[in-house]
């Protein structure tokens, strides 16, 4: 593997989000190796650790109309069918629902599935169960969004907390063009993004998948490919 490519992978800017914490977590070990050695080595491995969580890596998007990409790096732990969070008033159906679980490992910076404009954003307080739970997806913190597409149709994307995750970061509004793969948030220490897509649009992901944000393409709007399966090898 070149060498250049090592390094890009490895060596990567921090989201802004970060800068506070790797701040603290330096000033904490310089603290914890004036009091003993071995407590200075546990905080550079501190301060590394979270220099790594806040990593914000260069992604390629594909740009095709009518993908629909992945908006979080992690696992695909639901394909199902699903209402829309009511706070975003996208009717009482059931849609095609694909969730990602973000692990304390996993890049937390989260993307725009498809380009169109944002129709609504809706944050409401809840709970911090365990994100991979279904009932996270009703009772914990979420914050959601609806998406206009070119075509008029809409789909939705919902930030959900997770049991350690305190803070969920949204940075678009209501009425803003957005573009495919472009970033807009993230939710720090673990977690879910969940993607509500139009009826009739069939997952190109299978559970237990790992899923790239900006990147892996969770769905086509202009094929009529059946659902995908996987088996683990």
């Amino acid at each position: 593997m070149p060498l250049p490519f090592v390094l890009k992978t490895v060596f990567c800017p921090i989201h802004r989000a970060g800068w506070p914490f790797v701040i603290i977590f330096s000033v904490a070990t310089v603290g914890l190796w004036w009091l003993a050695e071995p407590l200075g080595w546990l905080g550079i491995v501190l301060t590394l650790w979270c220099i790594y969580f806040f990593r914000d890596p260069e992604r390629v998007s594909p740009t095709r109309d009518g993908l629909i990409i992945s908006p979080a790096d992690g696992t695909v732990h639901v394909i199902d069918e699903a209402v829309p969070p009511p706070e975003l008033e996208m009717g009482d159906q059931p849609r095609p629902r694909i969730a990602i679980f973000m692990n304390a490992l996993n890049v937390h910076v989260n993307r725009i599935p498809c380009a169109g404009k944002i129709a609504k954003v809706s944050y409401r307080p809840g709970k911090f169960l365990n994100a991979s739970l279904d009932k996270a997806s009703e009772d914990n913190e979420r914050n959601s969004v609806r998406l206009t597409l070119d075509d008029g149709q809409d789909i939705a994307f919902v930030q959900i907390a997770g049991l350690i995750a305190r803070r969920i970061l949204c940075d678009i509004k209501e009425g803003e063009t957005v573009q495919t793969g472009e970033r807009f948030g993230m939710i720090r220490f673990g977690s879910r993004v969940e993607v509500f897509m139009p009826t009739g649009v069939h997952a190109l992901v299978a559970v237990g998948q790992t899923a790239i944000a900006g990147e892996t393409v969770l769905a086509d709007r202009a094929s009529q490919e059946p659902a995908r399966h996987g088996e683990a090898r």
